[in-house]
């Protein structure tokens, strides 16, 4: 028998779903830390944490060799936690699992043909983590082709986006609705003599018609009551031939999640942001789902790319 504490600290351990992940994979095969950050595209501190707790707890064992670590899931592990991971591994039936069994399993037969691991994850490569292989960075490496004019920046936050986008703009315009937001805004951006932080409405912006060549709108429309009208006043400070840039997650039914963010509107769905922005006198050049979140609840994202039309030639 078990104390309540005991059993407690030990639902708590597996109740972890990255835990879970690893324990699966070491359950199949002895795998090296770098094997296991590829596969679950975890950090290396994340995925040391978990396997160092997991360790301590008896579930796993480790073996060095030359510089790596390898885990598997330990001969015998302490009868409690043993009854429960076999009641979890005979239930657990998901997609994330079986996702990393494939890739794994992809993983694994490279390495038996000796494949490069570029090789190994050819058709796939946009969802394997490699060091120094991020979205960030790829981002960064594609600005290097991007020119912008006079760009706002609508629901600025603390101005990440602007730091990122400075460098390869005319100017940038950040506008929040919350003054610590716009502080820490002028704080990060210090220096930057193109860019302005200040306070704003997106339903109300306080900038003259035909002000900016393009206007981003990234995850800002689920914080508007009133997102038809936001999506409007982007269109009404847009140049002709200007370009307008909306990020923002699709219909969902996870309000109970989103709440905690702030979020008034539980998502969209792209036919009505089309209807709106053409109402708005734009044209519609995407405007659909582009991504699907691999975390339960696995919330999908909607990308706009809308422009103003041109002035008419005499």
């Amino acid at each position: 028998m078990t104390s309540l504490e005991e059993t407690v600290g030990l639902l708590a351990l597996l109740g972890d779903p990255n835990r879970v992940r690893l324990m699966a994979l070491l359950a199949e095969e002895e795998l090296a830390v770098s094997e296991l950050m590829a596969i679950t595209e975890l950090g290396q501190s994340r995925v040391s944490t978990h396997l160092g707790r997991l360790r301590e707890a008896g579930l796993l064992r480790d073996r060095r060799a030359g510089n790596s670590t390898f885990y598997a899931v330990a001969e015998s592990i302490p009868e409690p936690a043993a009854r429960l991971w076999s009641t979890l591994l005979q239930e657990l039936d998901d997609g994330v699992l079986d996702a990393d069994r494939a890739r794994a399993r992809a993983l694994r037969e490279a390495r038996e043909r000796n494949l490069p691991w570029p090789d190994a994850i050819a058709g796939e490569m946009e969802r394997h983590y490699s060091p120094g292989r991020t979205w960030e960075a790829t981002a960064r490496g594609l600005l290097a082709f991007v020119t912008l004019g006079d760009v706002l920046d609508v629901g600025s936050g603390d101005g990440a986006v602007a730091q990122l986008l400075a460098h390869r703009a005319r100017s940038i315009c950040c506008v929040d609705r919350s003054e610590h937001v716009v502080e820490a805004a002028r704080a990060r951006l210090s220096g930057r003599g193109n860019v302005r932080s200040q306070l704003g409405d997106m339903h109300s912006l306080p900038f003259a018609n035909a002000s900016f060549d393009q206007v981003l709108h990234l995850n800002t429309l689920t914080y508007s009551e009133k997102p038809r009208l936001a999506l409007h006043e982007a269109a009404r400070v847009l140049r002709p031939s200007g370009t307008l840039a909306v990020v923002t997650l699709a219909e969902h039914r996870q309000d109970e999640v989103t709440a905690a963010y702030g979020h008034c509107q539980s998502g969209f769905a792209p036919e009505q942001l089309r209807t709106w922005l053409l109402q708005a006198g734009l044209s519609v050049h995407l405007c659909a789902i582009t991504s699907r979140e691999r975390r339960p609840p696995h919330f999908q994202v909607v990308t706009v790319e809308a422009s103003r039309p041109p002035r008419p030639t005499r």
